[in-house]
């Protein structure tokens, strides 16, 4: 489990127990699945935070590396300090539903399945955040592609063959996914990944919407991250 953080210590503490426990109620689970394992490998990776991100982090159980900034960045730092056969790279505005440790486990049973990411869900009420939950779906079980608030998953061979995480400084997660597409199948897991809605909350749901759209198909034909960067952030 790898979560990269700026200034999240707000958040950190409650990403970090949703999937402590490995999706199970009362205790720990890891690949033994006795009560005496230590449950899921976590890794906070910070890239500089001056709030107490990293202390809440180390006290709620996890281990913290420094990187540089960008998402990217932390997420190769992260994968490549971590241990297990299966990465699970998730935000720090997300929590992962109960049940979230098995169902990735039965997936991954499958061979030919290399990775995927679970079924987002946002933290608040209201129409247009149902309406966007939707468009998430169909977008996935149409050209599986999600995002990186729905935590994507690989093997850690795959991560390994693709030569790591993109190093790009701007949606770093659909170039994950189409590396992952391009060497097996991608699925989505029933489970939630229960995301912030700060962003769509301070931009606008419509607005949001829009920018990603008009972001993803820039993405798609290749425009320069740099102007696709000025359009998200706006």
């Amino acid at each position: 489990m790898v979560i990269p953080v700026l200034d999240e210590a707000e958040r950190i503490s409650g990403a970090i127990a949703s999937v402590s426990s490995g999706g199970k109620p009362g205790r720990a689970v890891g690949s033994a699945g006795s009560p005496a394992d230590p449950g899921p490998e976590i890794l906070v990776v910070d890239a500089g935070s001056r709030d107490a991100t990293a202390e809440r982090a180390r006290q709620a159980g996890a281990r913290v590396l420094a990187a540089g900034r960008g998402r990217a960045r932390q997420l190769e730092a992260g994968w490549r300090a971590s241990s297990g056969e299966v990465i699970v790279f998730l935000h720090a505005d997300t929590r992962l539903e109960m049940g979230w440790e098995s169902a990735l486990r039965e997936a991954l049973t499958t061979p030919d399945v290399v990775g995927g990411a679970f079924r987002l869900a946002f933290d608040a009420p209201g129409f247009g955040f149902r309406v966007v939950e939707l468009i998430v779906r169909l977008r996935v079980r149409l050209f599986a592609l999600p995002y990186g608030d729905q935590a994507i998953f690989v093997r850690r061979s795959v991560l390994s063959e693709m030569g790591g995480v993109p190093p790009v400084d701007l949606m770093e997660d659909l170039d994950l996914v189409r590396g992952m597409n391009g060497r097996g199948r991608v699925v989505a897991l029933r489970p939630a990944a229960l995301t912030s809605a700060r962003r769509y909350q301070e931009q606008g749901v419509l607005g949001t919407l829009v920018r990603n759209a008009l972001a993803l198909v820039a993405w798609r034909l290749g425009v320069d991250r740099e102007r696709i960067a000025g359009w998200v952030r706006r």
